[in-house]
């Protein structure tokens, strides 16, 4: 018998949003929750496979470089960064999430990025140059601007 619904990958990311929800609520304090979060997404870096870890890591400086008000904390599994609402406004997504070809940046309806009619919320990352370092510092500048 074959399930046409959730793939394994996406019941697995369902599982963890549960998890970082159940963990949430028994912290009480906003400070203890920040600290928390800011654990976990370094923790869930660090298990990262190599390629994804290296990419993970540079996101997160250039994150917390480019938009120091953004706040760590995990989403379905994933390295994202909230504003001070607790909004997501972006996060990494590793290749192994998905079994995809290439990591992503993903950017959420929080973001102030939008262009016209039309514009990206996400890309495609295999490899962190100057020039991509720079482009993404531009899209966090302008995200949470």
């Amino acid at each position: 018998m074959t399930y046409d619904g959730f793939t394994l990958e996406e019941r697995d990311a369902m599982k963890q949003r549960a998890q970082e929800l159940k963990a949430a609520a028994r912290r009480t304090t906003k400070a203890e929750k920040a600290a928390a979060d800011a654990a976990a997404v370094a923790e869930k870096i660090a298990g990262l496979e190599p390629s994804d870890r290296e990419l993970a890591e540079r996101f997160h400086e250039i994150v917390t470089a480019s938009a120091p008000d953004l706040a760590p904390k995990l989403w379905y599994g994933m390295p994202a960064y909230c504003n001070g609402a607790g909004k997501i406004v972006c996060h990494f997504q590793p290749a192994k999430k998905f079994s995809t070809r290439y990591a992503t940046i993903g950017f959420a309806d929080t973001a102030n990025l939008d262009d016209g009619t039309i514009w990206p919320t996400s890309y495609a990352l295999t490899e962190l140059t100057e020039a991509t370092e720079a482009t993404i510092a531009a899209l966090l500048t302008r995200a949470v601007s």
